[in-house]
């Protein structure tokens, strides 16, 4: 039997000669997005722009992942039985978190809102598919948990994007990944990176939530780096 030939390799794409300029004003401005970036956890009802949501899905998916894999799996969540079931998931697991507070941490955490579940007008699923046969596993041998950071990559570039268009995220954690994982009826291989909640903010701060709420504060950077 004759051996099976492999496909030829693809030509690289050349790139593109021309390398866009970013001035100072642009590089302020992109501070202040960065200033502005809040984990919205209050929205209003309006719903978005199909053809908005749709450009921002767009410009995650152009988030940079290991051995350009493209890992990240999107699931637009519209069913009100299916946002009802996570809805409940998140009910169950704000309560175990709420038990595991300690003294006063606990009154304080029962006040935080911690979901816009109930408002945001968009739902968003974002799971990764842990071994994607696109990029041919370059970069994943010795850090295989790089698939799961690219997808995390592509809610920060979506975040980002619809920071700029006035377009709240509000990033929801507390929940079981594989029950979400079985609510929304995705391969029961997929990992779930985060519940992502999406709408116009009904208030806006540069300072964040719980940082007001006083849960925390922010820490300088003489705390954070470590020069070797």
């Amino acid at each position: 039997m004759e051996a099976r030939k492999e496909a030829p390799l693809a030509a690289p794409l050349k790139a593109s000669v021309a390398t866009p300029v970013f001035d100072a004003a642009f590089c302020d401005l992109l501070d202040t997005l960065f200033a502005w970036r809040r984990d919205v956890r209050c929205f209003r009802t309006d719903p978005l722009d199909e053809e908005a949501v749709r450009a921002l899905l767009a410009t995650a998916c152009r988030a940079p992942s290991v051995g350009y894999s493209q890992p990240w799996r999107l699931v637009r969540v519209r069913a009100q039985a299916r946002r009802a079931a996570i809805r409940a998931l998140f009910e169950a697991a704000n309560a175990q978190a709420l038990a595991q507070q300690p003294g006063e941490r606990a009154s304080l955490y029962a006040r935080l809102k911690l979901a816009g579940l109930d408002d945001a007008p968009e739902h968003l699923a974002v799971f990764v598919e842990p071994d994607p046969a696109t990029g041919h596993g370059l970069g994943r041998a010795t850090m295989p948990e790089t698939v799961a950071y690219s997808a995390v990559l592509a809610i920060h570039t979506l975040w980002l994007a619809a920071a700029a268009r006035g377009i709240g995220v509000g990033w929801v954690s507390i929940l079981d990944p594989q029950a979400v994982g079985a609510a929304l009826d995705v391969p029961a291989h997929w990992q779930l990176v985060g519940y992502l909640c999406l709408g116009y903010p009904a208030e806006a701060s540069p300072v964040p939530e719980l940082e007001r709420a006083g849960w925390e504060h922010r820490r300088p950077l003489a705390e954070l780096l470590v020069e070797r």
